[in-house]
């Protein structure tokens, strides 16, 4: 695609070259900031962007921020809608064509699946979805896949295992889409029947790739022959009834012992918050990369950013 001027709302806006440019270019960010990785490119500071957070988020939002930053931009915006015109029940597109007026791109999340293409086709100034309700999350896949890139030397030949509310987690449903692009990927869906992923988005998969996809709720003969196991949080907030989290909360811990049973250089990644899916006996050992897995982001974002303003390197 011709990256200037376009908005980002989901991995299927992306084809596989598509990806391998944007990664190629967070590559190329994180070789020219290598001498001192906080300090700033300085390509974009005649821009201001726009960072509507309409719920909540820790790494989404401050990666995004750090990214703009780090280009030299200003970002404007806000977290959460306290204090905001949408408490006076402003609508959506008020306060989209509001922020159009001021900022030269909007990132954003949103609970409403949706959202962010609507706030793109109304403001006609690129938009970058930072995740709209249980449906995409295409900046998370492609740090998601650049972690796996620097941690694997490739994406295409890996047994990928997901673990965890594959149901509501947008996280797993855009990474999987983007992994069928690739070629050889055996990928293990880990969840409680009442989890499972969306039988449309399996099927959707298998139809365009052929990916061999198992599903299972048991976690240990998944671990033994894992590349990576990419665990995902059971999310209490899109439960309608908090029983069945209570429920479902703790279906899988990853912890030591089990990381004995895989390969000794299976890594560990998560989208997080983590709250006790993953013990916090792993984060010494060599196999988490979750951390890292975040700061991530930063030259990813910077690297669609960038290309979306039409700056080149």
């Amino acid at each position: 695609m011709t990256f200037k001027g376009q908005s980002i709302i989901s991995i299927r806006d992306l084809s596989k070259p598509d990806i391998l440019l944007i990664l190629e270019r967070a590559k190329k960010i994180e070789q020219m900031l290598s001498d001192n990785p906080k300090s700033t490119l300085d390509i974009a500071k005649d821009k201001v962007i726009a960072s509507l957070f309409f719920e909540p988020s820790t790494r989404t939002r401050l990666s995004f921020e750090t990214a703009i930053n780090r280009l030299g931009a200003k970002v404007i915006g806000f977290s959460g809608t306290e204090g905001t015109s949408v408490k006076k029940g402003e609508t959506l597109k008020d306060t989209a064509l509001t922020v159009a007026q001021y900022a030269d791109m909007i990132v954003m999340r949103h609970p409403l699946e949706g959202s962010a293409r609507y706030v793109s086709e109304v403001t006609g100034i690129p938009v970058l979805n930072g995740g709209d309700g249980a449906n995409q999350h295409p900046t998370q896949t492609l740090l998601d896949l650049y972690t796996i890139i620097k941690n694997k030397g490739a994406i295409s030949g890996l047994t990928i295992t997901m673990v965890g509310d594959l149901k509501y987690g947008r996280t797993v449903h855009s990474l999987a889409y983007a992994l069928s692009l690739f070629d050889n990927i055996n990928l293990v869906l880990v969840s409680p029947d009442e989890l499972k992923m969306p039988a449309y988005l399996i099927d959707e998969i298998k139809e365009k790739s052929g990916m061999k996809i198992t599903e299972t709720s048991e976690i240990s003969d998944a671990a033994l022959n894992s590349d990576i196991i990419y665990v995902t949080r059971i999310q209490k907030e899109r439960f309608p009834d908090p029983a069945e989290y209570h429920r479902l909360k703790n279906a899988y811990i990853i912890d030591k012992g089990l990381m004995s049973m895989a390969k000794k250089d299976t890594i560990v990644m998560h989208p997080l918050p983590r709250v006790d899916e993953i013990s916090t006996d792993m984060d010494s050992m060599d196999n988490a990369v979750y951390f890292n897995q975040a700061g991530l982001g930063v030259p990813v974002r910077m690297a669609l950013i960038s290309l979306l303003l039409g700056y080149n390197l």
